[in-house]
């Protein structure tokens, strides 16, 4: 179900609860919320939804994917970008990293490692950062 994107900075600055196997509805809601913004959104955070839940859902091409519970583990090259965000009006500059490994549960809870570059990273670290009640 497509929810409305939340805009308090209060509510989007509070840490996330780990999730479970009973908040599988919320990954279906990030994943239609994020079909319903692709125009202007590559990721999202389940408290942009109103959900204080530490699940992302990350643009990878035409796939959409969900991370449940993501740690970033190791990261490196770190550069200096402008981001902006849905939840937020304009832009802001942030420090990340070209390249980085994640763990996380899968959609079907099952655990996974996994290194990603670039573009990529650069929206997965956007996410755990809103998961960490970091803004931009």
């Amino acid at each position: 179900m497509i929810k409305p994107v939340v805009h308090d900075p209060a509510a989007l600055q509070t840490p996330a609860q780990p999730a479970s196997r009973s908040d599988r509805a919320v990954i279906t809601n990030l994943l239609d919320t994020l079909a319903a913004n692709q125009a202007n959104c590559v990721g999202m955070a389940a408290n942009m939804i109103g959900v204080n839940k530490r699940i992302i859902v990350v643009q990878m091409g035409p796939l959409a994917i969900p991370m449940i519970n993501p740690q970033i583990i190791k990261k490196s090259g770190p550069y200096q970008t402008s981001e902006g965000c849905l939840s937020l009006t304009g832009e802001r500059p942030t420090t990340r990293y070209k390249q980085i490994t994640v763990k996380f549960d899968n959609q079907n809870f099952a655990p996974q490692q996994q290194t990603f570059n670039d573009f990529i990273a650069q929206i997965i670290q956007h996410e755990v950062d809103h998961c960490d009640g970091i803004l931009i």
